[in-house]
């Protein structure tokens, strides 16, 4: 299998255009003489954006004014003068006014469809400065909030990120919602239920905790309300499966608002990780419904994460036989939505669950794993599926990749597109293995949302190259960048690409020296091609040159002039996908489709919206 390397300019590919564009296009390119030519109606665009600031990550056209799409591409990217020679009586035709245009982003890992179906029942702490508004918040929201739900914080956020560098308490929480119940989830370390919430699900002294959990209890013996994955999130994953779900026609109402927020954030496609407590197919009826309709905003390309521990393989043999992903999903998203392979998870006896409050889980330590996952890999890698695997540990990205190479052997890895999620402390051995293997690796910014845990744990020393993203570019493996969203990390692309630039958490702790960040365009990069490598795109997507998907956002303020700081502070202000307008707001808030009115209406994003923005408050 090829692999590409998205990293910067020099490192580039030269891909040839696509045969049958015109002499005429090609100078337009590269700036040629003016015309006073009008587009005929074969080559009129259907959208012309001009007078900014375009950054293409395109070799052969490094910037450019102007941009215009037809039927869904890119067919001239150059000169206002150039450009506008593409209207027609039809053109959407927008005035950019200077600003910033970069490729659409992809977060290459993004559990979408299942933050899509939770959303609007969320109330989001993503971003929100301190603990006394974040707690305000949830007193505001269980006001509102009827008998018989909960106010729920489901991930996304960091006590490092509040000025009082500190979790709730749950005497906090109490006082907050003396009635009605709620749970606080933080990354997969912990959970935190007040007293409602306790009693709502009936949890007392006797209640027995899965393996690898606990209930904390007090000094009278009974529980706190603190939930413990020791390393095990089977606790966590359990009380969230056990609160009220929301109607199927209000999970295509929360999934088009969680797809929206995206659009903000200037996010245009998506690789959807799966995830725990989601099941196949009957949990993806929201946004396959989008889709059908024709009103999905980004596009997804999605895998199939077996729930059940033990029955693996049966789940994969079922979906094998009665579903066929795409070997080319860039000719199949006419929606938008592509079935794409397997993973996060392939077997539960194979995950090293990313704690670092807990000790580092061993897969030398368990039963079974390996005959688990070599009999569900090669059942995937011989009917040619493309396939990924979370993997935090370099001990446990070893003795996978000894299972996979043992099926390499057995059935070839060639033509499988595949990949290690997360890869925190790979280390360069297995890198070098994983590049032999025609592997890539897909990093998120989870660390930025617990480094300073890591660091109590592993050391300074070690948070230094958690992941070592230089040395995985460096050695020539396909890289891509994504957040985790939505109950580890933000789905904000901006913290992790500030996360990338600066090597700093979201409580500012300085992570990465010099050698481990990355500049403002490799990091964009991750983003963009990059990304487009784990859904086999990376030819068609990520660029904003002739013949590529015509996916772009606009953005708030300069990425590329802005103080590092204010990075993660960015914001699209138009997002197009497909040459489609999906998201607007400033100077074009005209041109934001519009949606239907949040429900339930008591959901707190028709109070707060997602991520916390003080102005809409």
């Amino acid at each position: 299998m090829g692999n590409y390397y998205p990293f910067k300019r020099r490192h580039f590919f030269k891909l040839a255009l696509v045969s049958g564009f015109s002499t005429y296009l090609l100078s337009c390119r590269s700036g040629g003489q003016n015309s006073t030519n009008t587009a005929t109606d074969t080559d009129q665009a259907d959208l012309i954006a001009f007078n900014g600031q375009i950054t293409t990550l395109d070799s052969q056209q490094v910037s450019a004014s102007a941009l215009a799409i037809k039927d869904g591409k890119f067919i001239a990217v150059g000169t206002d003068d150039r450009v506008l020679q593409f209207r027609g009586e039809s053109t959407q035709v927008i005035d950019l006014n200077g600003r910033r245009v970069i490729p659409g982003l992809n977060d290459s890992h993004l559990h979408a469809t299942r933050g899509g179906r939770f959303y609007n029942l969320e109330l989001r702490w993503d971003g929100v400065p301190t603990l006394a508004i974040a707690l305000d918040m949830l007193r505001e929201q269980a006001e509102r909030t009827p008998q018989g739900q909960w106010v729920r914080v489901i991930g996304g956020w960091s006590p490092y990120q509040f000025a009082e560098k500190r979790m709730p308490t749950i005497e906090e929480l109490n006082q907050a919602a003396p009635d009605t119940p709620v749970f606080v989830l933080y990354l997969y370390s912990r959970g935190f239920l007040n007293r409602a919430g306790l009693e709502a699900l009936g949890i007392d002294e006797t209640t027995q905790a899965p393996d690898g959990a606990r209930y904390e209890l007090g000094e009278d013996g009974k529980p706190t309300g603190v939930l413990l994955a020791e390393p095990n999130p089977t606790i966590l994953y359990q009380t969230i499966g056990a609160l009220p779900a929301m109607s199927a026609e209000d999970q295509i109402n929360s999934t088009k608002y969680f797809y929206r927020d995206l659009n903000r954030f200037g996010i245009t496609s998506a690789i959807d990780a799966g995830g725990g407590g989601h099941e196949f197919p009957s949990n993806y009826q929201a946004t396959e419904a989008i889709a059908k309709a024709g009103e999905l905003p980004l596009r997804i390309s999605y895998y199939l994460f077996p729930q059940t521990p033990g029955e693996e393989l049966q789940d994969f043999q079922r979906w094998i036989g009665n579903n066929t992903v795409d070997a080319n999903a860039a000719l199949s998203l006419q929606n938008g939505y592509v079935l794409e392979g397997g993973g996060e998870f392939l077997v539960w006896s194979a995950g090293d669950f990313e704690n670092f409050m807990a000790t580092q889980p061993m897969l030398s330590d368990r039963e079974n794993w390996r005959s688990e996952l070599k009999a569900v890999t090669r059942e995937i890698v011989s009917n040619g599926w493309p396939l990924r695997i979370h993997a935090t540990y370099g001990e446990s990205i070893s003795n996978i990749l000894d299972v996979f190479e043992e099926v390499d052997r057995e059935v070839s890895f060639d033509n499988i597109r595949w990949a290690i999620d997360h890869a925190e402390t790979i280390k360069p051995a297995e890198i070098e293995r994983v590049k032999q293997l025609g592997g890539g690796i897909a990093i998120q910014n989870r660390i930025a949302y617990a480094g300073e845990y890591f660091v109590e744990r592993y050391g300074a020393e070690a948070a230094q190259t958690a992941p070592p993203i230089r040395a995985i570019l460096d050695a020539g493996v396909p890289l891509g960048a994504g957040t985790d969203a939505t109950r580890v990390s933000s789905y904000n692309p901006w913290i992790s690409l500030y996360w990338l630039v600066s090597g700093r958490t979201v409580g500012e702790m300085q992570l990465y020296n010099a050698e481990n960040r990355l500049d403002r365009e490799e990091a964009l990069q991750l983003w963009t091609v990059g990304s487009a490598w784990f859904s086999g795109e990376e030819k068609i997507k990520g660029r904003i040159a002739p013949e590529q998907l015509g996916d772009f956002a606009v953005l708030s303020e300069d990425y590329f002039s802005v103080p590092e700081a204010e990075i993660k502070n960015l914001e699209s202000v138009l997002t197009v996908v497909g040459g489609q307008v999906v998201y607007g707001s400033q100077d074009f808030e005209s041109l934001n489709p519009e949606l239907p009115a949040v429900s339930p209406s008591w959901s707190p994003v028709a109070y707060y919206g997602g991520y916390y923005n003080a102005e809409g408050r």
